[in-house]
């Protein structure tokens, strides 16, 4: 399936918008200024799917999805893309023929930290500003006269789009940057295909969330999985926001929903008391 419209975190230029544009190029894109905006964008009808980012490989998780999809906006997974991350140092060009030490970096606080040693070793007292995306960050250097001498940490699109010069390429600390975005839609059937990209597996995404808090209770769910060799790529906990100390926990399986051996592993968990939620049933596509 091939969505006529999908919403993504903008502004133009953000890593999303390049997921969404190799994966979709036949779709209409609208840009949304916060990853809430996007998925409540799916469900009041004003696109028809989403993409989000989900994780990155040297910052873990966006957290802002994980509990806006399980607490507020719960739309299925239908899909995930992966794609490389290459994090570039932006300028306006006129700040390279004033010259002079960069004052302060702007950029997504991901894309900061993914950053780090290369910012603390050649900026060490630049100052950070944090913004909505590395994208947002670009047009911020773009279309303002800052007072200080700024950059910002963006992507090569973002670069091009917003007529900046690079000052210095490749800026992210591991060369192994790569960040997961996944694409949501109402209709838990529905899927994502691509005549360019082959899928890399399935995966099964739920929600577990353990009966009470009691020795060996994160084993036992384990074991469920364990004896059965399901291949678990993913487990994390999250808070319910209920009270200190209370999680649930997301796990990918690396297999179909229909997988012979997944249905009876979800009615033994049931049957230790776990709560067991599917929060979708997905291609995985690896872009280059």
């Amino acid at each position: 399936m091939t969505p006529s419209q999908i919403g993504f975190l903008g502004p133009v230029a953000t890593f999303t918008d390049m997921a969404v544009s190799k994966f979709f190029p036949s779709s209409k894109k609208k840009a949304f200024a916060t990853i809430p905006e996007c998925m409540d964008a799916v469900m009041e009808g004003k696109v028809e799917a989403a993409v989000v980012p989900l994780e990155n490989a040297i910052e873990g998780s966006v957290n802002v999805t994980l509990d806006y999809l399980i607490h507020d906006c719960p739309l299925p997974i239908i899909g995930e893309l992966t794609i490389p991350i290459s994090q570039h140092l932006l300028v306006h060009p006129d700040l390279l023929k004033k010259g002079g030490e960069i004052e302060v970096i702007y950029s997504h606080s991901h894309a900061i930290a993914q950053c780090h040693k290369y910012l603390h070793k050649t900026y060490p007292n630049a100052v950070y500003e944090t913004t909505s995306s590395t994208a947002a960050a670009a047009k911020l250097i773009a279309e303002h006269r800052l007072s200080k001498k700024a950059a910002c940490i963006a992507n090569s699109l973002a670069a091009k789009e917003y007529k900046l010069a690079v000052l210095q390429e490749n800026v992210h600390d591991y060369d192994n940057n790569h960040t997961k975005f996944i694409v949501l839609h109402k209709d838990e059937t529905a899927s994502i295909a691509s005549e360019t990209y082959k899928s890399a597996g399935e995966k099964t995404t739920m929600m577990v969330t353990l009966p009470t808090d009691h020795s060996g209770a994160l084993h036992q769910v384990l074991s469920v999985f364990a004896w059965r060799k399901l291949n678990l790529s993913k487990i994390e906990s999250r808070p319910m926001k209920t009270g200190l100390g209370n999680y649930f926990f997301i796990i990918d399986v690396n297999e179909k929903v229909d997988h012979p051996l997944l249905p009876p592993a979800m009615e033994e968990l049931e049957a230790l008391g776990c709560s067991v939620k599917v929060l979708g049933k997905y291609s995985s596509y690896i872009i280059k």
